[in-house]
């Protein structure tokens, strides 16, 4: 199963949002294990489940069911990284919003963004997947007013969306939502999503600078990639760890396991610096050294664990992968 993560940068929205009104962050921050210095790392990633958690406890601790849509008071665009400057350099709000579908996965890999064209203009549709839980709510709020205000700062203050579709249900009062976006807003509807009028979409922008445009293009295009992989050997990895214990598998297994050929799955991990051996070898590695911290485990139970049929042979890949016979590793390690 693919890992669901997101940009720890883009938390620094969220709980500033949150903090704002009334949530007590730092101890949520405490409770679910969370340092504030992983938060301005440009490239970390942090757990989609746990944020989650801060919608949870701000639906309980925030009177205004509308919370998220202040979202919009606290964007910048570093906190989407690269793609936040692309979006700036962005020749229209059109490209801009494919940009955010094509790079979406950069930011999140839980939710999409999705851009359909209509006769009125562009839907940009937003599926934060978490299916029907009302938790969804609160995070759609918290997406679509964050990007409308980017088209906002692109375009001009004035634009206002045709229609906003919320799959959340009617509130008691609709009014943040007339005055947030001020257009149509649909609610208890199937997706949440905004439609933007042909004229306003393609409109020029005067923040457009195609050369710096595509040369983020390039970053982003990376850094796409080394999450592609990224996923393809926690995938491999996952696999591996249920079934290392029977022997090592095939090349062959495994790539029917991830639903690819053994060509394929060859060239794609070899496209980001992977091979079958090295994510066997590197799977192992790191079970190797969980198993040694567990003293209840004889060496010759962590070399079956492991798919060795010899301890002998578990011995070797322990002194190659950290330079220490097992014995000898384990008493340094006290």
């Amino acid at each position: 199963m693919v890992r669901e993560t997101s940009l720890a940068t883009v938390w620094l929205m969220m709980l500033r949002m949150m903090e704002a009104q009334g949530l007590d962050v730092a101890r949520v921050m405490d409770e679910v294990g969370i340092g504030e210095s992983v938060l301005r790392q440009p490239n970390a990633r942090l757990p989609s489940r746990l944020s989650d958690v801060f919608f949870r406890r701000a639906m309980e601790a925030i009177p205004n069911p509308a919370f998220g849509l202040r979202s919009a008071e606290y964007w910048h665009p570093s906190n989407l990284g690269t793609l936040g400057y692309a979006w700036l350099s962005s020749a229209t709000l059109r490209k801009g919003l494919l940009r955010m579908e094509r790079y979406a996965r950069i930011l999140g890999n839980r939710f999409s963004y999705t851009c359909v064209d209509q006769p009125e203009g562009l839907r940009f549709v937003y599926d934060h997947g978490r299916g029907k839980d009302p938790v969804g709510w609160p995070i759609a709020d918290f997406a679509l007013s964050i990007l409308v205000d980017m088209c906002r700062t692109n375009f001009g203050a004035r634009l206002a969306p045709l229609r906003v579709r919320l799959r959340r249900p009617t509130p008691a009062d609709t009014r943040p939502y007339d005055a947030f976006f001020g257009g149509e807003v649909c609610f208890g509807q199937e997706e949440d999503s905004f439609l933007i009028d042909l004229a306003t979409v393609d409109t020029p922008l005067p923040t457009a600078n195609t050369a710096l445009a595509i040369t983020f293009d390039g970053i982003l295009a990376g850094q796409l990639n080394e999450l592609v992989a990224d996923d393809l050997v926690t995938r491999c990895r996952a696999w591996l760890l249920r079934h290392l214990t029977s022997g090592e598998p095939s090349e062959a297994e495994l790539a029917s396991a991830m639903g690819l050929s053994r060509r394929s799955m060859q060239r794609r991990l070899s496209e980001h610096g992977w091979s079958y051996k090295r994510v066997v070898d590197d799977t192992r590695a790191e079970l190797a050294r969980r198993y040694m911290g567990d003293p209840s485990k004889s060496l010759t139970e962590i070399a079956f664990l492991l798919g060795f049929s010899e301890q002998s042979a578990f011995s070797r890949a322990f002194r190659r992968w950290t330079g220490l016979a097992p014995r000898a590793y384990r008493l340094k390690q006290g």
